[in-house]
């Protein structure tokens, strides 16, 4: 990730990025340390993030760690100390295990959410961004998806990142905080966790492929995603964390790419870059999925600067080479 993301000086700044041992806020962290960020420090319990993804991490002065859950109250104030910007990534983001684990999902993305906001209050944290989810949207019908227009949510998870926002709001107008969401659609890239029992389509897609492993793809295939390369998440992480346009602040943002592509047209993609006619198995669709997904990005555009850098297919090369290259 060579392109710069920001103009400010940041290297008397301090960041938090929580769930900064994961996927997106590995990426995000790293980031900041390249670019001479003065302090980052990471809050994760490793439940999905993982060591390996701190490696890189670690090689920077800048680098702090703490293994801790932001369910623990305590364990966020301390996190957030002397910290000016931060950038909430930690959750739980399965909509099918949401449907399982209701109250897990509730704990980890509501009340871990509240921890975190009330700590950045309490040590007066400049500007705080978190990770919402195109889930909110829900039933509604029209595309592409534009921020003031949300259907009902179609599962527990959606329905705790709605209240995310809903908090956000309120914390923004009592207690003054600036804060900026992110609604992810379907983000991939490098690191994503390939291994678990709800893995994300794209490293279960290549892994299967090269193991010759069963992939199951939900239902006919035929549904779309605004599938998100994971630079593009990172921009917007600090374009956010850093802004000065008071206009974009306490504000809910699309982050995509504003294409679609279906999940067949994905496994054949995969199949025909790594060289294999290795057939998936299609089964019944998932329960609160939803059937098309697209985003209108303008609004991200107008307030923030937001342009994708890397589109789906650049996207999906760099993901599926660093999948090899784990896997060969």
């Amino acid at each position: 990730m060579s392109i710069n993301f920001h103009t400010k000086d940041i290297n008397n700044s301090n960041f938090l990025i929580t769930g900064g041992a994961g996927f997106i806020g590995s990426h995000i962290a790293e980031y900041l340390l390249k670019n001479g960020a003065k302090k980052v420090r990471v809050l994760d319990n490793l439940v999905n993030g993982f060591e390996t993804n701190l490696a890189p991490l670690r090689q920077y002065s800048g680098f702090e760690f703490i293994e801790g859950d932001i369910r623990n109250a305590e364990t966020c104030q301390l996190a957030c100390n002397q910290i000016n910007y931060v950038s909430h990534q930690a959750a739980l983001g399965s909509v099918p295990r949401s449907i399982k684990e209701p109250l897990y999902f509730n704990e980890v993305n509501v009340g871990g959410f509240l921890n975190m906001v009330k700590a950045a209050i309490d040590n007066n944290v400049q500007q705080f961004v978190y990770a919402s989810s195109s889930s909110v949207y829900g039933d509604e019908p029209s595309l592409p998806k534009i921020e003031n227009r949300i259907g009902n949510c179609l599962s527990p998870y959606a329905a705790t990142k709605k209240t995310n926002e809903l908090y956000a709001q309120v914390f923004a107008d009592v207690y003054g905080l600036k804060m900026i969401g992110f609604r992810y659609f379907n983000i991939f890239g490098p690191r994503q966790d390939p291994d678990g029992a709800y893995a994300a389509v794209i490293p279960l897609f290549v892994k299967g492929i090269m193991k010759n492993i069963p992939v199951y793809i939900n239902g006919d295939g035929g549904q779309t995603r605004d599938f998100t390369f994971v630079d593009n998440a990172v921009q917007v992480n600090i374009k956010g964390m850093l802004t000065d346009n008071v206009k974009a602040v306490n504000k809910v943002f699309n982050v995509a790419t504003g294409e679609n592509f279906s999940v067949n047209y994905l496994y054949n993609a995969c199949k025909e870059y790594l060289h294999s006619n290795f057939e998936a198995i299609y089964r019944e669709p998932r329960n609160g999925d939803i059937r098309n997904s697209l985003a209108d990005i303008s609004l991200a555009n107008d307030f923030l600067g937001y342009t994708p850098t890397k589109k789906f297919e650049d996207g999906l090369i760099e993901t599926i080479d660093f999948f090899k290259e784990k896997y060969s």
